[in-house]
């Protein structure tokens, strides 16, 4: 019964309805001196400016797919309407996310100046509006397509819709946010030695507004639609699923989205754990320890209580007959629980980074050599991490147990994304500091937040990672499950078969031909950064002595046109090849395809984010006064290792989230056409 999804509509509302409560709370924060309002008010005017540009781009491709879906697809018009549905949703979760990060940034650095556990909170809170706005509306419009539509086909729609917002924003934004990073670095800091952020270098405004349309709208596109995935891959398989126990078969269609509400509300009681308090010790230890403990005090609490609501959900809307299915919800949420803390160890101040801080001292070669290692080290836990959730989860509850795993990794997902986005919004703080002169005091409490925000992104990337491998998955199983439906036939997926060899060698090629043109854009966009902040150094005179003002507008001009640019032709690739091998080579070698592109893909986005992670922090251990401090030689050693793996862990690897669970939805979704055209 349509009825019994009403909670979930709720639990949509309720999000929604907390998101403008901490809006508010935000909105009321100091917001400092001219000074610092008009460094606030050039980023969120880039933010803005680049974010309104692409979203014309995306409109143009996202209206040329609503049609085709609208007429190729079952049924017709309802596939395109629930599509830019998707798309619709998932831009305004987006932009909202971002708009609210650049308020909270300047805040954020105003109230450390008085308090180091107020700016922790604004920033925590900045990031929260983007972990709720995702979950609401992710929620909300599935539950709503749902109502309207009782056709998989739709749901997937919806699904499709999400992730073409989120591969533009995400490509786009990282090739953005380290175009201008990476410019920036290589001639403020090595060339021209002048501190991160110094309001001298042109291209730090350009930085600072990459973080929120990389780091903030880039990742909640991303987590929204890992979100909306999980969930409708787990509804389409809860109806094949439910067919073998048909006194409750509707209940597993409407189970996902009621696991989305507990979700919902035991991330909103996580919050309210996170509430630090400040002390008399003002170290830049103790206040890093602080941040910590703080968040994942608010982590485990919404898990627990997420568990504890999930298993009174299952045991009596399903009963205790299938309670198996809620043991494989707790591997998926205990896979990412134990996938954090390795990435924890990978990225933070570990034996890892301080052996590449250590490399460092030889030279950049060595510190790169090193992080490369750490980052192939890196993928081991996680791969049989989501091997023996696989496994357990398929032994609970057959393929329906793998899409409540991966929904089991997101479901709290309001408090993981509310920890990942308040990263860039403590970098961004960290920046204002320095750029508005706000003293060594502010800096340092801006540091220590920020310290902790390089150690959250870096989880939540693996988290994120991790997620969209479970996800796609999810997806594989249900390409199989509607391919026996559709055919009546089981797909043979033999490594005997030239075409499924084929499949699996085009579905690993294609994750790294879509890396390499986004490492590419990012190196083009950063060349194109050097150019210019050399020429304004050298052009404009007393620049770097402080006594001139350098072009900021210069430097976003050109990320926005590269990212633009760059961001095409990936995005094409991912929706165009599986299409193209499903009619070229048939089923079983799509298959291959995707089981390519899945094991390719997770391999190389752990590698690439936890290496990026890996050297970030080598270099911030380094600037805490190690192995020289700021300055040194292992210093400048360790700014070019950060510098290589910016691309990998914000640009490249990211992306390569979306690809892995796109090209399968894009699969399951043509399968009929697929079918049909083999039948004719």
């Amino acid at each position: 019964m349509t009825l019994d999804i009403i909670p979930a509509v709720v639990a949509g509302v309720i999000g929604l309805l907390f998101t403008a409560y901490l809006i508010r709370f935000i909105i009321k924060q100091d917001q400092g001196s001219e000074k610092v309002r008009s460094i606030a008010r050039a980023i969120k005017i880039g933010a803005g400016t680049f974010m309104r540009q692409e979203f014309r781009a995306l409109a143009v491709v996202a209206v040329f797919i609503t049609i085709v879906f609208a007429f190729v697809l079952e049924p017709r018009i309802w596939v395109g309407i629930s599509f830019l549905a998707g798309t619709v949703t998932s831009a305004v979760a987006g932009y909202l996310g971002m708009s609210i990060a650049v308020r909270a940034n300047s805040r954020t650095a105003v109230a450390a100046s008085s308090s180091f556990s107020r700016a922790l909170r604004i920033a925590f809170s900045g990031g929260a509006v983007m972990g709720f706005v995702v979950v609401g509306l992710g929620l909300l419009g599935l539950s709503i397509v749902f109502i309207l539509s009782k056709d998989s086909h739709v749901w997937l729609g919806y699904a499709v819709g999400a992730s073409l917002v989120a591969l533009f924003l995400r490509v786009g934004g990282g090739i953005y946010t380290k175009s201008a990073d990476v410019g920036a670095d290589i001639v403020g800091k090595v060339e021209s030695g002048i501190p991160e952020d110094d309001p001298r270098n042109p291209a730090v405004i350009a930085d600072n507004v990459g973080d929120n349309v990389g780091d903030v709208a880039g990742m909640g596109s991303d987590l929204f639609e890992s979100y909306v995935s999980a969930i409708a891959a787990a509804m389409v398989l809860g109806l094949i699923y439910g067919i073998t126990s048909p006194q409750v078969e509707d209940r597993f269609v409407h189970l996902p989205l009621l696991l989305g509400a507990v979700g919902i509300i035991a991330a909103i009681a996580g919050v309210f754990f996170v509430r630090p308090r400040d002390s008399a010790d003002e170290s830049f230890e103790a206040q890093e320890r602080k941040a910590s403990s703080s968040m994942n005090r608010g982590v485990y609490a919404a898990n627990i209580l997420m568990a504890a609501g999930a298993f009174l959900l299952i045991w009596f809307y399903l009963g205790s007959e299938e309670i198996s299915v809620f043991y494989a919800l707790i591997t998926g949420l205990g896979t990412g629980i134990i996938i954090g803390k390795s990435t924890e160890y990978f990225t933070a101040e570990r034996s890892p980074v301080k052996n590449i801080a250590r490399a460092s001292q030889t030279g950049p070669a060595n510190n790169i050599i090193q992080g490369f290692a750490v980052g192939m080290f890196s993928t081991v836990i996680p791969i049989g991490v989501v091997g023996i959730a696989t496994l357990l989860a398929y032994e609970f509850a057959g393929l329906f147990g793998i899409a409540i795993a991966a929904l089991g990794m997101l479901v709290t997902l309001g408090m993981i994304l509310a920890i990942d986005s308040y990263g860039p919004i403590a970098d961004n703080a960290a920046g204002i500091a320095e750029m508005g002169g706000l003293g060594k005091q502010v800096r340092a409490r801006t540091e220590a937040l920020d310290t902790v925000g390089n150690t959250t992104a870096a989880i939540g990337k693996g988290f994120a990672i991790s997620s969209a491998a479970l996800a796609a998955l999810a997806w594989l199983a249900t390409y199989f499950a509607v391919v026996e439906q559709e055919t009546g036939q089981t797909v043979i997926v033999s490594l005997t078969e030239p075409r499924v060899v084929i499949g699996l060698l085009l579905g690993a090629m294609l994750t790294f031909l879509f890396s390499a043109l986004a490492m590419r854009a990012v190196g083009l966009g950063s060349y194109g950064v050097v150019k210019e902040v050399r020429r304004q150094f050298r052009e404009i005179a007393g620049l770097l002595e402080g006594n001139a003002e350098p072009d900021y507008a210069a430097c976003v001009k050109i990320t926005t046109e590269k990212a633009l640019k760059a961001m095409i032709v990936p995005g094409l690739l991912v929706v165009l090849v599986p299409i193209a091998v499903g009619f070229g080579l048939g089923l079983a070698a799509l298959a291959g395809f995707l089981a390519g592109a899945l094991v390719s893909g997770f391999l190389l986005a752990i590698l690439m984010a936890n290496a990026g992670g890996a050297w970030d922090n080598a270099k911030k251990y380094i600037e805490a006064g190690h192995m020289g401090g700021k300055g040194s030689d292992a210093h400048k050693a360790a700014v070019i290792g950060d510098t290589v793996g910016d691309p990998f862990k914000d640009t490249a690897g990211p992306s390569l989230n979306i690809l892995i669970k796109l090209v399968g939805k894009v699969a399951v979704i043509f399968v009929p056409v697929f079918v049909l055209i083999v039948n004719s």
